[in-house]
């Protein structure tokens, strides 16, 4: 297939790339800034463009992977009316191209990306949603190429699977910045907590979160936790942060003192 790249960020990088190995042909990538543009085309052989009208018009599909609130944007100045748009966000509707074209789905790869680092998708879930039958079928032996992970999820349980992927991936990892904060602050690496990593995120996975849960927190041990929170007098927001989840981990177990 042909297929357009509207974006050229961490999603539309690795996404395209994974496309252009699978055989298919990214024919344009369209960033705003040259330097974008320039370098996605350049792994994917494909022209790179900063002018939205200089989109060609058959291409089989085109993928708009931009900032949430960009698409908007560039849907209002697409030059086209009569083809296949494809966005790959995890909290827009799909009924947000339905006014611009008759063809539109969703690829959601639910996975975190950056730009220098390019994502292996053979296990990656690909969530797929489309207004029609025909529709749905492109995309599935698209995304059928690239994972083996591919899931027809609508647009809200594709909501609520976005909400869950920002609890388990983007605040699980602003919770280690703050523990490598903590650690730098007192000359100590942050590769001692590496191993404590490994090991609850294999317990969570081979068990469950719920039964993996340890610390003082589900333990109800209150002397650590004013401890811990006297440590963190230096930094309200931190304090507040660790007194809460800590508070929230006792609601959900009922301090039953379950876990570790």
């Amino acid at each position: 297939m042909r297929i357009v790249f509207i974006g050229a960020g961490n999603v539309a990088t690795n996404l395209a790339v994974a496309i252009r190995k699978s055989g298919h042909e990214v024919v344009q990538v369209y960033s705003r800034t040259e330097e974008s543009a320039g370098e996605l085309a350049h792994k994917t052989e494909a022209e790179a463009i900063t002018r939205l009208d200089r989109i060609v018009a058959d291409a089989d599909i085109y993928f708009i992977a931009v900032k949430d609130d960009a698409i908007e944007e560039v849907l209002s100045q697409f030059p086209h009316n009569d083809v296949f748009l494809v966005h790959t966000a995890g909290s827009i509707s799909m009924n947000m191209l339905r006014d611009y074209t008759d063809d539109y789905g969703v690829l959601y790869p639910l996975q975190t990306f950056s730009k220098d680092w390019l994502s292996d998708f053979t296990e990656i879930p690909l969530c797929i949603e489309a207004n029609t039958d025909r529709n749905l079928n492109i995309l599935g032996q698209i995304a059928e190429e690239l994972s083996n992970n591919v899931c027809h999820i609508d647009t809200m349980q594709r909501l609520y699977l976005h909400v869950a992927a920002v609890f388990a991936c983007n605040f699980t990892n602003f919770m280690f910045a703050s523990a490598e904060n903590i650690l730098r602050n007192h000359d100590i690496s942050f590769n001692v907590l590496k191993p404590l990593i490994r090991e609850t995120v294999d317990k969570a996975l081979v068990h469950s979160p719920s039964r993996s849960q340890s610390g003082p927190a589900v333990r109800g041990d209150r002397e650590i936790i004013e401890k811990h929170l006297d440590l963190l007098a230096h930094s309200g927001k931190l304090q507040n942060l660790y007194k809460y989840v800590s508070e929230s981990i006792m609601d959900f177990y009922n301090s039953a003192g379950e876990g570790e």
